[in-house]
């Protein structure tokens, strides 16, 4: 890795860690500074990393400055009864042009990918999500992204690359490996009728903000994704006012945090950001402190993870065939260890397809397949997959 594009924490950010008790998260986790220099990495399961580039910002002046007021809130919390070795590489600063950023993230997340080592981004405006997806494009696999925003950020093809546009970039441009796009959270009267209509016709998965009022819906979307994006803004106005364009609808601050927590706690999850913090809006550092309890979160699931994935052997699953009206059967798997549901796809011929071939399900994706309907999930992976 590159530590050249990294800057240590300030000074101030050390002085406050020093008045934390011993117990304290900054205090049991290796972070870059001054006096101590760049970490070392081996050993390392995650990476919080600073994106201080906001240029991408639609309207939503200070995005990416004073990231430190965010760690100052982490680093005081607790954290859980945790294995993991945690380390902070600091901040990559403004590039002088928005590309030298780009390619900044993307190296850098792509050496932490390929050491098993889950980053963790703070932004920096949203437009860093596509920096985040290039990063794997060398490690030739497909990937799942999930959004959790009150918008789609599809734009225009001539748009320029931005945080309202970021999405028809990464479906368009080349190396395209993206082969499922979903959002959690969207609100319908931020996006038009075609974006939506569109998103349909590509077999995408979108879910407005009421149906996933119930949290518990979002663990299956999340077990399958591989990279996870959070607009700030996806959180109503009152509970994070630190975003322009937060509205007054949106997720409670609780309800951010186990979505969070869901997206630790999936084993296919390798890169997890959170975009669009606006210090200058941020009234009394609210803000700050729900991100840095987001980023809790998200650690306190990596941690509780079931590994429960059946890449190999599913013979510590319940296996549940289910006869559709056509006589094809749909094969169900549930784990012995955690209770979690896969629906299997048996088309699949294509290697570069065959870590798609168990989709995440839920217990009623089950009970819709014994009344003999489809479950919407199974159909939209097939689409993609034949």
């Amino acid at each position: 890795m590159n530590s050249s594009f990294f800057k240590p924490i300030k000074d101030t950010l050390t002085a406050h860690i020093g008045l934390q008790t011993i117990s304290s998260f900054g205090k049991n986790i290796v972070i870059h500074t001054v006096e101590k220099g760049f970490p070392d990495l081996s050993s390392v399961d995650i990476a919080i990393i600073g994106v201080k580039d906001g240029r991408g910002a639609l309207d939503n002046k200070g995005c990416g400055d004073e990231l430190g007021d965010i760690r100052k809130k982490l680093y005081q919390l607790y954290p859980g009864n945790w294995h993991t070795k945690i380390v902070d590489l600091g901040n990559i600063e403004q590039g002088s042009t928005v590309n030298d950023t780009y390619y900044a993230v993307s190296s850098s997340i792509e050496f932490l990918l390929k050491k098993k080592i889950i980053p963790i981004i703070i932004g920096g405006s949203q437009d860093i999500t596509y920096a985040n997806y290039r990063a794997y494009d060398s490690l030739e696999q497909t990937v799942n992204l999930v959004s959790v925003d009150s918008r789609f950020n599809l734009g225009s093809l001539e748009d320029k690359l931005s945080s309202s546009s970021f999405l028809s970039k990464i479906i368009m441009d080349q190396p395209n490996n993206l082969f499922n796009y979903s959002n959690i959270g969207y609100q319908t009267y931020f996006n038009s009728q075609q974006e939506i209509d569109l998103l349909d016709k590509l077999y995408f998965d979108t879910f407005r903000l009421g149906e996933v009022k119930d949290v518990t819906l979002v663990e299956p979307i999340m077990r399958d994704a591989d990279l996870v994006s959070i607009d700030i803004g996806c959180v109503r106005q009152s509970d994070a006012p630190a975003n322009k364009n937060a509205s007054v609808n949106g997720f409670y601050g609780e309800e951010i945090c186990a979505i969070s927590r869901y997206a630790g706690i999936s084993d296919k999850v390798t890169s997890f950001g959170i975009y669009e913090y606006s210090s200058i809006l941020d009234i009394n550092n609210q803000t700050a402190d729900l991100i840095a309890q987001i980023i809790w979160y998200f650690i306190e699931g990596v941690n509780a993870r079931a590994k429960d994935y059946p890449f190999v052997t599913k013979d510590n699953y319940q296996k549940f065939t289910v006869l559709l009206n056509d006589d094809d059967p749909i094969n169900f798997y549930k784990s012995d260890k955690s209770g979690r549901w896969w629906m299997e796809i048996n088309l699949i011929s294509n290697t570069k397809h065959k870590r798609h071939a168990l989709i995440p399900c839920n217990y009623k994706d089950y009970e819709q397949a014994l009344k003999r309907k489809i479950p919407d999930r199974w159909y939209k992976a097939l689409q993609k997959l034949v």
